[in-house]
């Protein structure tokens, strides 16, 4: 019996062979960030999971739930299960976080300074089945471990996002996804994205994304246009010209106390 001709091969092959300079397909199953722009960019359309995602920032509560918050609320309605939060920098806003449609009650917080504690804790999340997505701050993780922390989530299917300072950028690292997540300079409005790791070409230019959802967004507004309004009939400023203070506007606590979510600074 003769062989198959090359040509035979390569053509069958190239069907299912991803090249260097396209955009991957996802291998696994994938959830939707939420952000249009986003998904774009990533290989299938979303988050990965049972996957590592790693978020490197310069501060460790910087811009994560804007960027998360999305995902992880669909993850608690598909799953049921909680998320569970692993060494979070500050107590999560509750009301903040419901009214964007992740319930408080839905919300596992494991507090624990100790390195060891945290990825303890990590792997046993990753675990349960129960469990809809783990979220955990591992400033001080070696390789090693988050390739562990790697393996149980692909074993159990869990959405796990690490978030790393930004110092790690320049180390390896198992994570399927890395990004850089950053506060837009020129721009307070617009956070900036950088993908440093996916299966794709590398991306020119980060994506940018609103710093807050749109609800917030036109309450901020709201704001400030009031208090403009009032400095002016006030006389204390000038019509047309925007004052150049600051105005802290403060989302209630759950309960009480300094989070992640309740002093948001803006410029009047």
């Amino acid at each position: 019996m003769g062989l198959p001709f090359l040509d035979s091969f390569s053509a069958a092959a190239g069907r299912g062979v991803w090249h260097a300079d396209e955009l991957g397909l996802a291998d696994a199953q994938v959830a939707a960030t939420g952000h249009a722009a986003l998904d774009a960019e990533l290989p299938g359309g979303g988050w990965p999971v049972g996957a590592m995602t790693e978020l490197l920032q310069a501060t460790p509560e910087a811009h994560v739930w804007r960027l998360l918050l999305p995902a992880l609320a669909r993850a608690v309605e598909a799953r049921g299960g909680p998320v569970v939060l692993i060494g979070a920098p500050y107590e999560p806003c509750g009301p903040s976080l419901a009214a964007q449609g992740l319930p408080v009650e839905a919300l596992m917080w494991v507090r624990s300074e100790a390195p060891a504690a945290r990825l303890w804790a990590c792997e046993q999340a990753l675990r349960c089945a129960d469990v809809a997505a783990v979220l955990a701050w591992l400033p001080q993780a070696r390789v090693g471990e988050l390739r562990r922390l790697q393996l149980a989530a692909a074993q159990h299917e869990v959405l796990l996002f690490v978030c790393r300072p930004e110092s790690a950028a320049q180390g390896a690292s198992p994570a399927r996804l890395r990004l850089q997540v950053e506060s837009c300079a020129p721009d307070s409005a617009q956070i900036e994205l950088r993908i440093l790791k996916r299966r794709g070409p590398p991306l020119a230019a980060p994506v940018m994304l609103p710093a807050r959802n749109e609800r917030m967004a036109a309450l901020l507004a709201a704001a400030r246009l009031r208090r403009k309004l009032r400095l002016q009939q006030q006389g204390t400023v000038p019509a047309g010209e925007a004052a150049a203070s600051a105005t802290v506007v403060r989302i209630d606590a759950w309960k009480g106390g300094a989070n992640a979510l309740d002093r948001i600074a803006v410029v009047a």
